[in-house]
This record gives C-alpha cells, sequence and structure tokens, in this order.
C-alpha cells in the first residue's frame, strides 16, 4: 500500500528545525525547546497530525539519550514522578477527542509564563526548601496530560523539578528516563485514537536522520555547560515556549 509523504516545502521548513530542537531538549533543556516542536509543526499540519508524525522521532531520541544519561538519573525523583506522570497520560487518552488542543497549549502557556514571572520576581534563596509533594503530584500528572495532548510536558514537570537546583546532568537524565517512559506509554493509546495513520508514519521516517543530530548537539552542551547557563538556558526556552503557545492558544486561526 502506498503512505505518500508530505510534499509541502513550508512543511519541511518547520519540522527540520523543530526535530532538531526537539533533539536539543533530550539533554534536559526540554523544559523549554522542545515543547516548541509541535507548536512550530502546527504552523503546516493539525496538531494531532504533529504529535502522531514525532512519535517514532521521540522513540528515537529517547533511546538515544537514555544511552547518554543513563548512569545520573535520580531513582528517588523518578520513583514519585513516573506514577503521575502516566496518571496524566490516561486522562489525556480519555479526553483526547474532547478537548481543543489550541485550548490546552494556551493554558499550557499561561502556566510557563507565570512560573517564570514567580522565578524573577521571588527568587528563591538558597536555603528555601523544594516544592512540597502535592504541588509535584498536580504538576507531573498535568505533565503527562499535556504530553500526551501535544509533546509539551516538559514545563509542568520542570516547574516542580528545577527549584530543587539538581546538577545538570542530573536534571537531563531524570528528564530524559522520565519522558521516555511517558512516551512509550502513549503508543497504544494513540493506535486507538487512530493518529499512527501510514502517511504520518512515513513523513516521521523522513524526519529521522535528523534526530540523532539534535540530540547529539544537546548532550555534548549538557556535558560542558556551566549550571548557571544551564538553567538560563532553560528559562529562555520556557519563555519562547510560552509565548508561542499562548499565541496560538488563544490569538491565532
Amino acid at each position: 500500500m502506498d503512505f505518500p509523504l508530505i510534499t509541502d516545502p513550508l512543511f519541511y521548513a518547520v519540522a527540520i528545525p523543530a526535530v532538531l530542537m526537539l533533539g536539543v531538549s533530550k539533554s534536559g533543556f526540554g523544559a523549554g525547546f522542545g515543547s516548541l516542536a509541535v507548536p512550530m509543526m502546527a504552523l503546516a499540519v493539525t496538531v494531532p497530525q504533529a504529535a502522531a508524525m514525532l512519535m517514532p522521532v521521540l522513540l528515537v531520541m529517547d533511546l538515544l539519550s537514555l544511552s547518554a544519561f543513563w548512569k545520573h538519573f535520580d531513582r528517588k525523583l523518578l520513583r514519585f514522578l513516573v506514577p503521575f506522570g502516566l496518571l496524566g497520560t490516561v486522562v489525556g487518552t480519555l479526553s483526547f477527542k474532547l478537548l481543543d488542543a489550541r485550548l490546552v497549549a494556551g493554558l499550557v502557556g499561561i502556566f510557563t509564563l507565570l512560573f517564570l514571572a514567580q522565578r524573577l520576581l521571588l527568587p528563591p534563596k538558597p536555603d528555601s526548601a523544594a516544592p512540597p509533594r502535592w504541588v509535584g503530584v498536580i504538576l507531573t500528572t498535568l505533565s503527562g496530560f499535556t504530553s500526551f495532548i501535544a509533546h509539551t510536558g516538559g514545563p509542568p514537570v520542570s516547574a516542580y523539578v528545577i527549584p530543587m537546583r539538581l546538577p545538570p546532568l542530573v536534571f537531563a537524565a531524570s528528564m530524559a528516563v522520565f519522558f521516555t517512559v511517558i512516551n512509550l506509554s502513549k503508543w497504544l493509546p494513540y493506535a486507538w485514537l487512530g493518529l499512527l495513520d501510514g502517511r504520518n508514519m512515513a513523513t516521521s521516517l523522513a524526519l529521522l536522520p535528523f534526530a540523532p543530530i539534535g540530540v547529539w548537539v544537546g548532550v555534548r552542551l549538557a556535558h560542558r555547560i556551566k549550571p548557571v547557563l544551564f538553567y538560563r538556558l532553560v528559562y529562555l526556552g520556557m519563555f519562547l515556549t510560552g509565548v508561542k503557545l499562548v499565541w496560538d492558544g488563544f490569538f491565532s486561526r
């Protein structure tokens, strides 16, 4: 059976940079830059199409990032995060056809910008406590939910983990393991919802060669970057994500 690729030049003009940014996000910058992938691709295709096309790309990136960061993740943190992230994917599965993906994106964008405003206006003190666990339950569940809807799960979970001030490699590795589990959990629900059709998967295969390039760049940065600069880049990515998601959710047509 023939599954023709998408041939629109505009699609590849936005999809290739989106895949590269998604690869860099696997170094731990997923708090921001990776969440821009679906909104960027949605300039040329629908949000569900973009999310489906990125599934094989995410699988390759997750495996590459795991191999790079495997020894550095925080087991105790992940034992807390993963179950609530999976709960969020269940909620996303059950509500996917009832929700407007752009509205969800807009709400995630507002939350992201509010978090950044709080960090700038009320910066944490060196001896300040980590966020309470009930906050983590809400944010991590929200992360799984928004990850399922539009692969924009980075900002919520990062809003919980960033104040812990983990070393960059531990942060990057923990996020890599968390999103590998979350992304693997999406495959059966996406197939059940009819999103993994032949055209989407064929187009995804055309984008796959760009996946390891983005991951390679991100991993090299994570191993060499200073913690202060690392988190400044995370914040920049979150700001760009927030603005883009708010625009897509409430102002674009």
